[in-house]
């Protein structure tokens, strides 16, 4: 099953969009404050959610997307969302969101083929709750690591996304600090 939205970026400012993963039911605690702080236009959940009462938090920041995970049942949700960002100048960004696209540091072929499906320009996804941010031709690559529970010697982060006239940026933010985190 696929959710697509299409969804317009602000004029007056880059459209801010928090990408998140693999939560285990249990985000990390400091994860709300520091989003609220950069105060998200939109929030995908690349996955691995677990209990969906982690996501209620989240919901009450922004619109919040998300993808089922291995670890989600069958009605967790979608298994692939697309979002679709257009402003007024004609400029448009196709996201496709997965829970499993990479192996290693490629983009594994069901992902590809499915980036281009979509036509997408960045491909979304969480599973091995590593941060990683490639690119393999002109598709864009993106796991935003894991605000769950900590798998030593992994760091919990998150992504931050933004798009605009002029401005695009994709960076990974340590939950712990809220500042950008460099591998």
């Amino acid at each position: 099953m696929t959710l697509s939205r299409e969804i317009a970026i602000p004029s007056h400012e880059p459209m801010r969009i928090a990408v998140i993963s693999d939560t285990h039911s249990q985000a990390h605690p400091d994860a709300i404050g520091h989003l609220r702080k950069i105060a998200p236009h939109l929030i995908l959940h690349a996955g691995d959610i677990g209990d969906s009462a982690v996501l209620a938090p989240f919901e009450d920041l922004a619109e919040t997307l998300a993808v089922r995970g291995n670890i989600d049942g069958n009605g967790a949700g979608p298994n692939v969302v697309t979002v679709t960002l257009r402003d007024d100048h004609n400029y448009e960004v196709r996201i496709v969101m997965t829970h499993i696209a990479l192996y290693g540091p490629r983009v594994r072929r069901d992902a590809k083929l499915l980036a281009h499906k979509h036509d997408a320009h960045l491909l979304i996804c969480g599973h091995s709750h590593v941060p990683f941010l490639g690119q393999e031709g002109k598709l864009i690559a993106f796991n935003p690591g894991s605000i769950g529970p900590r798998r030593p010697p992994l760091p919990i982060t998150f992504g931050l996304l933004e798009f605009g006239p002029g401005h695009s940026s994709i960076q990974h933010i340590d939950c712990e600090t809220g500042e950008p985190w460099l591998p």
